[in-house]
């Protein structure tokens, strides 16, 4: 296990509680940039209700929660919704190939330096963090499982008629 790898894993582990983020915290501040392109990104999206999805290419769930992702975007964007992939592999190129075999139509960064991980305490992949107009985190689902589906969607729902 490389440094970058082994500090992101006891980052998550052993010090969520203390560093994770909870409901009704502003989003924290990451350094973000595009996975494809470099382009720096932010969470911070006044106005926007944001859905932060930590995704790994080594992670089966991951796979499994992206064609939902799609659909949310799909369904949600043009009322105000945006999600935000964030690729925590210490290799870009992996990432990379993963979305070859499981496309998105949504943006998906990377956080170099794993900060972003660690400020919203995540200990599961995938972790997803739904923000809503203001800035200010609503929601957290960790890992990901079908029968989620409608909840998930009726929370988004919430947040966009606020």
């Amino acid at each position: 296990m490389n440094m970058k790898k082994t500090l992101t894993f006891l980052l998550c582990v052993i010090s969520p509680i203390s560093m994770a983020i909870d409901i009704g915290a502003n989003v924290p501040q990451c350094n973000l940039s595009g996975l494809s392109n470099n382009t720096p990104h932010t969470l911070s999206k006044i106005g926007k209700v944001v859905y932060v999805d930590f995704w790994a290419s080594w992670c089966a769930p991951c796979a499994k929660s992206m064609p939902f992702l799609n659909e949310l975007h799909e369904q949600f964007n043009s009322k105000g919704l945006e999600i935000v992939g964030i690729d925590v592999d210490d290799e870009k190129t992996d990432g990379l190939t993963f979305l070859e075999k499981v496309p998105v139509v949504f943006p998906t960064v990377t956080n170099p330096d794993g900060q972003c991980a660690a400020a919203f305490g995540v200990q599961t992949m995938p972790s997803s963090y739904l923000i809503d107009r203001k800035g200010k985190l609503r929601y957290i689902e960790l890992g990901f499982f079908s029968e989620n589906k409608n909840d998930i969607r009726q929370k988004v729902e919430k947040l966009l008629a606020e």
